[in-house]
């Protein structure tokens, strides 16, 4: 690994038993691996720091992992797992909407959509902040999620659930995340 990794990037949980505190989550995302119940698109929504990027993280792993043995965590060992690590999957995009909030980029996104994945059984878009896209490219991503492709997978992930579009955030699985305790 890296030594110059940001600290809550080498520290961060690599598996779903690793995570503290979002119990009711990993409990219903593990469900949805071990049923082969994958859904389009989801949406985790709570207070900063929460895990909801590293829970997308983990899921994105499981789902595309190769070597589960009918579990629903990561191995962590196989190409998949490795590569969503070390930051190099093609089949993971992730996007802060914070500093990509116009229209031109989800259709960037979108335009990649068409594609399917590369190695993986999913290509995974994450897409944080997501409260901060204009209303323009809100209704762009809304078109996708009404008909994704079968291979797409949509997590967005918000501090400010309320400030979604109403139509987007009716097409997804909607997962509230809980402030950690101390």
């Amino acid at each position: 690994m890296d030594n110059n990794l940001v600290l809550y990037r080498k520290y961060r949980p690599q598996t779903f038993s690793e995570i503290i505190g979002q119990e009711h989550v990993v409990q219903t995302l593990s469900n949805s691996i071990k049923s082969g119940s994958i859904s389009h698109a989801y949406l985790f929504s709570g207070p900063r720091g929460s895990g909801k990027t590293t829970i997308a993280r983990v899921f994105a792993k499981a789902i595309n992992c190769t070597d589960k043995d009918k579990s629903f965590e990561p191995c962590n060992k196989c190409d998949s797992c490795l590569e969503v690590m070390q930051s190099k999957s093609i089949d993971l995009v992730e996007i802060d909407a914070a500093s990509h909030t116009g229209v031109d980029d989800i259709r960037t996104l979108i335009e990649g959509i068409k594609f399917s994945p590369v190695k993986s059984k999913y290509k995974v878009f994450i897409i944080d902040e997501c409260h901060q896209l204009s209303k323009s490219a809100a209704n762009a991503l809304l078109k996708t999620l009404e008909e994704p492709p079968a291979h797409a997978v949509f997590i967005l992930a918000t501090t400010e659930a309320h400030k979604m579009i109403p139509t987007i955030v009716s097409r997804c699985q909607r997962f509230d995340f809980k402030r950690l305790q101390n």
